[in-house]
């Protein structure tokens, strides 16, 4: 049975960007910020609340009797409760036999164009560990992309203002880094694990670390960029990312009513079609959430009976990425035009050019991912860098379009006076050949 790891790195970071949070806003409140202290903790509180409801929702515990649970849930203890029965139930893991064993069948990757289907026996310490794993998978990405990004963009934003950087701020926002990191790199296994669930999927370390290391470059520059261009416009900022938010927010909805589906019923079998809808809301907001920073590996797909579009779309990764690189050179350019003198003593052309090299960095490591360490790379149809490539053909044909009809709408657009002589004189020999239409009527007339 395989330890559960990714349970207590979860908690961990839960705590430590939870207390610190804490801690950062009584100092705020000591220094008289009122507004920095409300804002660290709203985000901060809102990321909580809405672990203890993704914990709930996933163990069903509103439609079992266990007021005791609920209780700690509200109490925001529920992360700590599951990591505790989460290892009472690991180490008391066979020392009783179990009375029900269920059992699964997962193909194994293809080798030489073979795959074996292996059958395996699931016990009820098992699945309930599988349940506790993913339930804690869910909560690192909502606690990465709905607290720790809007909090680690606050504290940059108040370092770049007040131009200091205090030892509780900087540890503050290595948390919140790592949470998100973390996050991100859950999103991954789990769009993995979702779309090729038939499989016995291992992912291996070098994986692991080319999405480290690709989400990491990716985070860090995003918040960077937002956070100049924030300090410099600050009434810009909001349509930036107002536009951002409720375009990625409505992108899945315009898909589902263009697909003319049925409304999707078979989320939960104890929520009313209110209650779906709010959860559907509550996933496509997350979704936005995490396209605002970086792209979300687990691509929603509404009229889909598991919610997720399991294809591999290149020419949807392609676009994504060309736009952000587009979108944060614009914006780094704005925030050279306009920069103040809070950044008298910054080499401005240096910075612009190390953010727009540390989002290429990103790029690299996630087409190093995609094309060699991948665990799924041998079920791809095509591999990223041929997908790429047909995308950037795509690209160029579409450019190459419009100057291509620009001559034949030049020679379309001639008057009668400059057609060639020797077209002027083959017309009049098939007039004389052919004779006055008028004329040859009122002759058989």
């Amino acid at each position: 049975m395989k330890f559960p790891g990714s349970v207590l790195v979860s908690l961990l970071l839960f705590v430590a960007e939870t207390g610190t949070a804490l801690y950062l806003s009584s100092t705020y409140r000591s220094a008289g910020d009122r507004i920095w202290q409300a804002l660290t903790l709203l985000f901060a509180l809102l990321s909580c609340v809405l672990v203890q409801f993704n914990l709930v929702f996933i163990h069903r515990d509103l439609s079992r009797d266990r007021p005791l649970v609920l209780l700690l849930h509200i109490l925001q203890l529920g992360p700590i409760v599951r990591c505790v029965e989460v290892f009472y139930i690991y180490f008391h893991a066979g020392r009783f036999e179990e009375p029900y064993v269920s059992i699964t069948k997962k193909r194994q990757m293809p080798k030489d164009g073979h795959s074996e289907e292996v059958e395996k026996e699931v016990g009820q310490a098992e699945g309930k560990l599988f349940t506790h794993r993913s339930a804690f998978s869910r909560a690192s990405v909502i606690q990465a992309f709905l607290g720790s990004a809007p909090q680690l963009t606050l504290q940059l934003y108040i370092c770049v203002l007040q131009q200091e950087i205090t030892a509780a701020r900087s540890i503050f926002m290595v948390l919140s880094l790592l949470s998100i990191v973390y996050g991100a790199l859950r999103c991954n296994i789990l769009a993995i694990k979702i779309k090729y669930d038939d499989y016995d999927v291992s992912v291996k370390a070098a994986a692991y670390l080319c999405i480290f290391l690709w989400r990491s470059f990716e985070i860090a520059t995003r918040v960077v960029v937002l956070v100049l261009f924030s300090s410099v416009l600050q009434i810009w900022v909001l349509p930036v990312v107002l536009l951002n938010f409720f375009g990625f927010f409505f992108y899945p909805w315009i898909l589902f009513w263009q697909s003319k589906s049925p409304f999707p019923e078979n989320i939960e079998k104890a929520l009313t079609r209110v209650g779906t809808t709010i959860v559907l809301c509550l996933l496509t907001f997350l979704y936005a959430g995490i396209n605002m920073f970086c792209w979300s590996a687990v691509q929603l797909k509404l009229n889909d009976p598991d919610l997720i579009n399991k294809s591999q779309n290149w020419y949807r990764l392609a676009v994504y990425y060309m736009l952000r690189f587009i979108e944060n050179a614009f914006l780094l350019l704005l925030w050279y035009v306009y920069k103040t003198d809070v950044y008298l003593y910054v080499c401005a052309p240096l910075l612009v050019l190390q953010l727009l090299i540390g989002y290429c960095m990103a790029i690299l490591f996630m087409l190093v991912f995609y094309q060699f360490c991948h665990p799924c790379k041998k079920l791809f149809s095509s591999s990223i860098s041929e997908g790429l490539l047909s995308c950037f053909k795509y690209l160029c044909f579409a450019c190459k379009l419009p100057k291509a009809a620009a001559p034949v709408d030049k020679a379309d657009l001639k008057s009668p006076d400059g057609i060639g002589d020797d077209a002027q004189a083959s017309y009049k020999t098939n007039e004389s050949q052919n004779g006055n239409p008028h004329q040859s009527v009122s002759s058989n007339a």
